[in-house]
């Protein structure tokens, strides 16, 4: 398989079907993959890079056992616990990111959703901090075709839901809620006129395989954005002691997720402070976007140094 021969194709129209055998993903020369990625993501998506910033807007004991998340109720692990941030707060990050440049905003909540009053809590800060020059994002679990018309209204114009990994895997990190669940939660997300960041976490023991699966379902939802997560393991929760992954094999899934998504956001979230260069690598590998900021419960970059990076980056580029 000539690689970029394939990604020419790919910026023509031909699109990856996961019917066919797709192995050539993982035994291609890592450079020649990471070379054709990028030429995708500078025809789709050009040398800008969307940064997105996060507020934790609700914190600790989420009663769902996701395996990863140090948040979990179920889970050891030493983390922050407070209820629905005041809209005041919620205001003063987001036009503190806005002030910055930061594209979009986004609010995340733990738990499988938001009860009675914190989605009107939501609401009403959507309300206040709507408007501006950000761009208004919500990740508050999995919520009804009623609360997503609602979000829509308030001024929220996209959906956070990250499938985590492919459904084969899936029962391995949860089991509080299924699969199907995430999907009927995006579905309805599009339906309400939400776009729809839905991505997942590498590095919690899932195969290549579990990967490609993933992104081919990401292909089939047209996910708009799609956050590459890589575990940081935290102790306390059951990944705890897993190995942390090398940089080659981020590398190589930023580049698969561009092949297989050409046209989508594909977004570096957190684990880009396991790389040596913060993650300028994957940004030559077919990632176009990223979260910048601390991230709900490890540290990310701050935005004035990711500003730079990007600067550096593509200043010599045409």
């Amino acid at each position: 398989m000539n690689i970029l021969n394939l990604a020419e194709k790919i910026i023509n129209g031909f699109r990856l079907e996961r019917c066919v055998d797709n192995e050539f993903l993982l035994t291609s020369e890592l450079d020649e993959l990471r070379k054709g990625a990028d030429m995708i993501r500078r025809k789709f998506c050009g040398n800008e890079i969307e940064m997105c910033s996060i507020v934790n807007g609700k914190s600790g004991r989420c009663p769902e056992n996701c395996k990863f998340c140090a948040q979990s109720a179920h889970n050891a692990a030493s983390v922050e616990y407070y209820d629905f941030l005041d809209e005041n707060k919620i205001a003063e990050e987001c036009r503190y990111s806005e002030s910055k440049g930061v594209s979009r905003f986004s609010v995340v909540t733990a738990g499988k959703n938001l009860n009675e009053n914190d989605f009107k809590k939501s609401v009403s800060a959507y309300k206040k901090i709507s408007g501006g020059k950000i761009k208004i994002c919500a990740s508050h679990g999995l919520l009804t075709e009623e609360q997503f018309r609602e979000l829509k209204k308030s001024g929220v114009s996209r959906y956070h839901c990250n499938l985590e990994t492919s459904r084969r895997f899936f029962p391995n990190i949860c089991t509080s809620h299924t699969y199907d669940d995430k999907i009927k939660c995006i579905q309805l997300a599009k339906k309400c006129g939400l776009s729809i960041c839905s991505g997942g976490i590498i590095g919690m023991g899932e195969t290549w395989d579990d990967r490609i699966d993933m992104a081919f379902e990401l292909a089939k939802l047209q996910a708009d954005s799609i956050p590459i997560n890589v575990l940081i393991p935290v102790k306390g929760t059951p990944f705890g002691d897993l190995k942390k992954i090398s940089e080659d094999d981020i590398l190589r899934t930023s580049a698969i997720f561009r092949f297989i998504n050409p046209t989508a956001d594909i977004r570096f979230a957190a684990g880009r402070a396991l790389m040596a260069d913060l993650g300028e690598k994957a940004f030559r590998s077919g990632m176009n976007a990223m979260i910048t900021g601390d991230m709900l419960t490890t540290t990310g970059s701050t935005i004035d140094r990711d500003k730079e990076m990007i600067d550096k980056l593509y200043s010599n580029s045409t």
